[in-house]
């Protein structure tokens, strides 16, 4: 079966896409292979992950129609001067062995480039078509409103850490006050709601896995997806999520299982000030 989409800007974007991140260069073939193999049909890399060219691998040898896969990768903070920025891109289209990305993110933000400059170089990138859609990651709000302020072609994404532990309500709403997806990276907290007792009463009560009803929870308010799995039944499980549904009163639960320290991902040095 396929992921089912979520209609963007006038694109079907996969709900559940396929991360990469922290998967080894060498284990990046097989695992984009199987994912493809079994119905992802959306794949998230970076520069930063050092497997771009296995992805591109992955694509090329799964003879599957280049159009029907929504590819992204990230440009990493080394190259957010203009010329760079150009550069790099095209560098990691070469590695992707592709013409184009349907999506160039800036994956942090960088104090010491200009905004106006990095945004614009991006703005470029799509120009010449290299990218079908620009965005950011891990740009909290006034930072996702600049990026709008500053950019010519629309900020497609912002992709963020979401997850039951994590309240990004301020992230949510600027989002769709500016017209900008939102997809969740770690969306299962690297392994945290599998042993959750709220989330496994919900599971049980649906006949599904802890892992398919935190994604269903993200479906169910617009929200991508990109689990990470190594594990073919575990990859399928979370594709699997479209045959029901969570109840309002099963949404809010969750919901409620935010907390302040519920953030995994906040390196020093790179993160923003979080909202």
């Amino acid at each position: 079966m396929h992921s089912l989409s979520i209609k963007h800007q006038g694109i079907e974007v996969p709900a559940i896409g396929f991360g990469t991140f922290e998967v080894a260069p060498q284990d990046t073939v097989n695992a984009v292979t199987q994912a493809l193999r079994i119905g992802y049909r959306h794949i998230d890399t970076a520069q930063i992950y050092g497997n771009e060219a296995e992805v591109g691998t992955a694509i090329q040898g799964s003879k599957i129609n280049r159009n029907e896969i929504f590819l992204t990768t990230k440009i990493w903070i080394d190259y957010y001067q203009h010329n760079a920025l150009i550069v790099s891109a095209k560098d990691s289209l070469r590695k992707l062995k592709t013409d184009y990305v349907d999506l160039l993110l800036l994956h942090w933000p960088n104090p010491n480039v200009p905004l106006e400059e990095t945004i614009a170089a991006l703005n470029e990138i799509h120009t010449l078509g290299l990218a079908r859609h620009i965005g950011i990651s891990n740009f909290n709000v006034s930072l996702m409103k600049q990026a709008v302020e500053l950019s010519k072609a629309p900020i497609f994404m912002n992709q963020v850490e979401y997850h039951p532990y994590l309240n990004q309500g301020a992230v949510l709403a600027a989002a769709k006050e500016n017209n900008i997806l939102i997809t969740a990276y770690s969306p299962l907290a690297r392994g945290k709601i599998i042993s959750d007792p709220v989330i496994a009463e919900i599971a049980a009560k649906h006949g599904k896995k802890p892992a398919q009803i935190t994604l269903r929870w993200l479906f169910q308010q617009g929200v991508v997806a990109i689990p990470k799995t190594l594990n073919e039944e575990r990859a399928k499980d979370n594709l699997n999520i479209f045959d029901f549904s969570l109840s309002a009163e099963e949404m809010a639960r969750i919901h409620k299982l935010a907390h302040p320290q519920g953030r995994t991902i906040d390196p020093k040095g790179l993160a923003p000030i979080w909202d």
